[in-house]
């Protein structure tokens, strides 16, 4: 199974007040593996930086001054999505933000039934616990000591490891990576099996048992169950 992990950055919270996305970062997985293959791209938003976004991302209008607009990597980035399950935490905001760069240039928004949100896996999981993705790395014991601002690429990699831990754990990866399709459908499947009642074999013991306990029976002196007479 394919599924992409992505995290965005952008200039803003709302895409409806003007705010553009910045940068996205995805990297694949195929059966709860990562196989190495991203994409990764910064974007000119053709507007102005506010401090307060440039803060947490540290991507300045200068720098993204040169970088392509979304328009110009849009199809590029579509095929790598492909029609796989993609995966986000707090979903809605990343794919707000997809999709209202896929209408600006025109073209087909991403469908939300293809959307797996992250926080609301881990509210299930983890009821009344933080979600943020810094206290779920924590929980799982994932380093993320190299995190000292948001990055799209970074993020959607600490993720695609929270989300290993949020569907099972790293031995799934660990057991299954490279191993045949059929083996991968079984070992991810629950096979009910019709529970078949067989008549209770016969178990009494023979009159030479009993008489061999009787006699061991008479060579106990002082029973505790006579009361020791």
């Amino acid at each position: 199974m394919r599924e992409i992990i992505f995290d965005t950055e952008t200039t803003g919270l709302d895409p409806r007040k003007g705010d553009r996305m910045v940068e996205i970062g995805c990297i694949e997985l195929v059966n709860r593996v990562a196989t190495g293959a991203v994409f990764h791209a910064y974007f000119n938003p053709e507007r102005d930086m506010p401090a307060e976004a440039e803060a947490v991302h540290g991507l300045s209008a200068t720098f993204l001054a040169d970088k392509p607009r979304f328009a110009d990597r849009a199809a590029e980035l579509l095929d790598f999505l492909g029609d796989s399950p993609l995966v986000a935490h707090n979903a809605g905001f990343d794919f707000g933000f997809l999709n209202a760069e896929l209408d600006q240039c025109g073209r087909e928004a991403v469908c939300l039934s293809r959307m797996v949100d992250t926080v609301k896996l881990a509210r299930v999981r983890h009821p009344g616990a933080k979600l943020s993705l810094d206290a779920l790395c924590t929980r799982y014991g994932i380093d993320r000591s190299h995190r000292t601002r948001h990055g799209a690429l970074l993020d959607a990699e600490l993720l695609a490891q929270v989300y290993v831990e949020l569907t099972g754990g790293r031995q799934i990866g660990l057991e299954l990576a490279g191993a045949p399709a059929d083996q991968i459908v079984a070992a991810m499947t629950v096979v009910t099996r019709e529970r078949v009642f067989r008549p209770a074999r016969p178990h009494a013991a023979s009159e030479a048992e009993l008489a061999a306990h009787a006699a061991f029976l008479e060579g106990i002196k002082a029973p505790l169950w006579t009361g020791g007479a």
